[in-house]
């Protein structure tokens, strides 16, 4: 009786939390600068505090802006300038919608190194850079996990050669600067095992 009670709260539980969850924001995630005066700037710093170091600068108007993750008091927001990171404070940026937690991420591009290689999407259109060429084809499928909130299945054609890959909700690093990524990236493509990251920016 008591075990029936709890399963039955625990269920009731679920349900009531599953708009919440649904509707979760997701990381990492594209903001527009807001409340930023036409003649001033939007400073980044080299930690999470107006009082930290300023590493950099955005414009009044500046969009697309690719936040990592939050601070643990969720009030700034670590993004990348130049070869390495910073911090912006969150209260001068505006979420565009529909970047959910569990929803596909708005992926511009993936990327890796020896070998290089960058994946280019825009909408349903692909193109694979390497040294020796590019080749151009468009994406066929964008799939969530049937049991993982953080990983994502992505299917492309390439000029007639298939790619297909899995992207993780996790750190990534470029191997070539201090950059910092949140989406990570593991396809096969011509028979080889293509691994790096994912940026939201164009």
């Amino acid at each position: 009786m008591v075990r029936d009670a709890v399963i039955r709260a625990l269920l009731l539980w679920l349900w009531l939390a599953a708009p919440a969850l649904a509707t979760q924001d997701g990381w990492p995630a594209l903001f527009d600068v807001i409340g930023v005066a036409a003649d001033d700037v939007l400073n980044l710093r080299a930690a999470p505090g107006p009082s930290a170091r300023v590493v950099g600068r955005l414009a009044p108007d500046a969009t697309g802006i690719e936040v990592i993750r939050p601070d643990a008091r969720q009030r700034w927001g670590l993004v990348n300038t130049g070869e390495g990171t910073a911090w912006v404070s969150l209260r001068y940026l505006a979420r565009r919608p529909g970047q959910w937690d569990r929803a596909f991420p708005q992926v511009a591009s993936c990327f890796g190194t020896e070998p290089f290689w960058t994946l280019a999407i825009d909408g349903d259109a692909a193109r694979m850079s390497t040294p020796e060429r590019v080749v151009a084809g468009r994406v066929t499928a964008r799939l969530g996990s049937a049991n993982r909130r953080d990983r994502f299945g992505l299917t492309a054609d390439l000029g007639g050669a298939p790619l297909s890959g899995v992207i993780a909700n996790r750190a990534c690093n470029d191997g070539m600067s201090d950059r910092e990524y949140g989406l990570a990236v593991d396809a096969i493509f011509e028979g080889a095992v293509l691994s790096g990251c994912c940026t939201l920016s164009q």
